[in-house]
């Protein structure tokens, strides 16, 4: 039963961090301090991955509309004319090219990044420093007039610069998010659009990690004992409920404000995560 409450908590902490650009990890590692399952920790690795699946289907719930690329039209000229939405399938292939990076150069490291940076150490830091670019970037560039203020308007070059950036989010503290947004808004896009198209980066980049570690957890866990499996599915369920609504908070917000508040959140929590693994905690064992 605690693990079920367990995975509630840990589902309102992904369904809200996932999206703003404050870095899931660095919440996720403070979490695990107080809030940690009884179980194996193959398990745990896959829960706290698989778990983002349940936000994925968030994206696709809000933004169905933009993302179906099919269509009926009668007047149409040919068999795309007729059932296919041009726009949406550009953006589609767009999404495509800003995954190479990740897909080519992220899943070969993946595993070497989990063992050698995730700590608190990086954590801290890349919250800071990230808080820091939010800070800086608001300065400059969040003053100037957007030139990207459609979704359309995002072409090859610039879907595969901001998936280079969403590659630097393999440093735990970073923010998957954060880093999208930031590539975004330095090539000229909106905030607006910078958050839509992480959204939407988000749904083959998150489906990929969360498929390669479930298959992972199977080939190298034997798969699922007692109530792993309900448990997984709470934390998903939670994570889907809690992403709709701060989907929704975040595209709103963007529209009135900037990116300021979360830059100051991210430098506070990192000097929170120092403090507490490097003072408190060794303090308390002493």
């Amino acid at each position: 039963m605690l693990n079920y409450l367990l995975a509630v908590l840990l589902g309102v902490l992904e369904g809200v961090t996932e999206w703003l650009p404050i870095s899931s990890t660095g919440h996720l590692i403070l979490a695990g301090e107080f809030l940690r399952m009884e179980a194996s920790d193959a398990f745990l690795e896959m829960f706290d991955v698989v778990i983002q699946f349940g936000a994925i289907l968030a994206v696709v719930v809000i933004f169905w509309n933009r993302l179906w690329p099919f269509c009926v039209n009668p007047k149409g000229k040919g068999f795309v004319g007729r059932y296919c939405r041009r726009d949406v399938w550009e953006m589609w292939f767009h999404v495509l090219a800003a995954i190479l990076p990740s897909a080519l150069i992220g899943l070969p490291l993946d595993d070497w990044m989990t063992e050698h940076l995730h700590n608190p150490l990086v954590v801290s830091a890349m919250l800071i420093l990230y808080g820091v670019f939010f800070l800086l970037m608001e300065r400059t560039v969040g003053r100037q007039r957007p030139a990207v203020r459609r979704i359309g308007q995002i072409n090859y070059r610039m879907a595969l610069f901001i998936g280079v950036f969403q590659l630097l989010a393999l440093v735990p503290g970073t923010s998957r998010s954060g880093a999208t947004i930031l590539g975004a808004m330095l090539l000229g896009c909106s905030r607006t659009v910078s958050a839509e198209f992480t959204f939407y980066l988000a749904v083959p980049t998150m489906a990929g990690a969360s498929l390669v570690k479930l298959l992972k957890f199977f080939l190298e866990g034997g798969g699922f004992h007692g109530s792993e499996l309900g448990v997984l599915l709470t934390g998903c369920a939670v994570a889907f409920a809690v992403s709709l609504a701060c989907i929704r908070f975040l595209m709103d917000y963007v529209k009135k404000h900037d990116f300021k508040v979360f830059g100051w959140y991210r430098i506070a929590l990192g000097v929170v995560v120092l403090a507490y693994f490097y003072l408190l905690k060794p303090a308390l064992a002493a």
